[in-house]
């Protein structure tokens, strides 16, 4: 994974400095539709999370799972059935909980599914991911079709005291911003590194990294954990946000929706995709307002920005970037050959 140009770190860099300072100046901007646009962003980012764990998976292994609302969700679930039932439960008890149920469905499914490749690894994903679907459905312990509730949002104290109440909307939008930027900052590191570029080099071709002395099935099974992981970390956010969480949230029509946004933001890129989550709620929330059968002009647009975007949005951004960095550098290749002056040539 090449380093990104000066001018995409300053646009990426802006866009978080301007998400950052929502809560600040957010009420000046949109008013009395503040408190809606803070829960909205909030969500929002809790999908940005979901889909750079999933472009893990697809962009950069090669495995293209439906199943990553299965691990979201069943964190949520498992979140509800740990905490107390009329009191707000302990962040380091919940938190821990919710995200080691994840990751144990991950590594369940993973030793099962991981030898297939294809279709029959992405049916076999959707399979699994409807079969935690309908335990949560047809279950009265988890609430059945009408889901359940959380009493409260999870405690963060130490020693007695309050580090901070994830109940406060504003609280609650910080940490899943420093969420977001840790899970990415964590997983491009984790590709910089040798792990990471055996992961890169699964997806190009699998025989020949089996062939350097590579089992390819133990990188796979571990990246799908990982994502499974974080997808899990996801699902407690979002059930700390609403304190409710129903089976819609385990559909495999969920995980759907993230892959869309990992192709539209750009498959291995990892920032790529948090933008293709804004870009794809930001398209269903103006198509929702126009008329009830949004989902048709979404996906004309969808398909339109796929078609003009191949390399999805961080593709046309970094090729607005090399236009504007290779600029400068002929300009000044012009001058001098005007100038009369030499232009030097290297030669290997």
């Amino acid at each position: 994974m090449r380093s990104l140009p000066r001018s995409v770190q300053v646009f990426l860099l802006a866009l978080t400095v301007l998400l950052a300072f929502y809560p600040v100046f957010g009420e000046m901007l949109v008013g009395d539709r503040y408190d809606y646009w803070l829960q909205k962003l909030t969500s929002v980012m809790i999908l940005a999370i979901m889909a750079v764990s999933l472009d893990l998976l697809v962009g950069v292994t090669g495995m293209v799972s439906i199943a990553h609302a299965a691990f979201f969700g069943l964190a949520g679930y498992t979140m509800v059935m740990v905490a107390p039932e009329w009191d707000a439960g302990s962040i380091w008890i919940l938190l821990p909980a919710a995200v080691l149920a994840a990751a144990l469905a991950a590594l369940v499914m993973g030793v099962l599914i991981i030898r297939t490749h294809g279709i029959f690894f992405i049916m076999a994903t959707i399979a699994f991911s409807q079969m935690i679907y309908y335990i949560f459905h047809d279950s009265d312990f988890a609430g059945g079709s009408d889901g359940t509730y959380l009493f409260g949002a999870p405690t963060v104290e130490l020693f007695g005291r309050e580090l901070l109440n994830l109940s406060d909307r504003v609280t609650l939008f910080y940490v899943t911003l420093v969420s977001l930027l840790l899970v990415y900052l964590l997983l491009r590191t984790m590709l910089r590194a040798p792990f990471g570029r055996v992961l890169f080099g699964i997806k190009e071709n699998e025989e020949r990294v089996r062939a350097m002395g590579y089992n390819p099935l133990y990188y796979k099974l571990v990246a799908f954990v990982i994502g499974g992981t974080l997808a899990g970390f996801a699902g407690v956010l979002s059930a700390t946000q609403y304190q409710f969480i129903d089976p819609s949230q385990v559909n495999w029509h969920l995980s759907a929706e993230v892959l869309i946004m990992v192709i539209l933001g750009g498959l291995g890129t990892l920032w790529g995709p948090i933008l293709g989550a804004f870009a794809f709620e930001g398209l269903h929330y103006w198509f929702s307002s126009m008329t009830r059968y949004w989902e048709l002009p979404m996906g004309v647009v969808v398909i339109l920005m796929v078609l003009v975007l191949p390399k999805g949005i961080a593709g046309g951004v970094m090729w607005v970037a090399d236009k504007l960095e290779r600029r400068p550098s002929q300009k000044v290749q012009r001058e001098e050959t005007a100038a009369g002056r030499p232009m030097e040539v290297k030669h290997d």
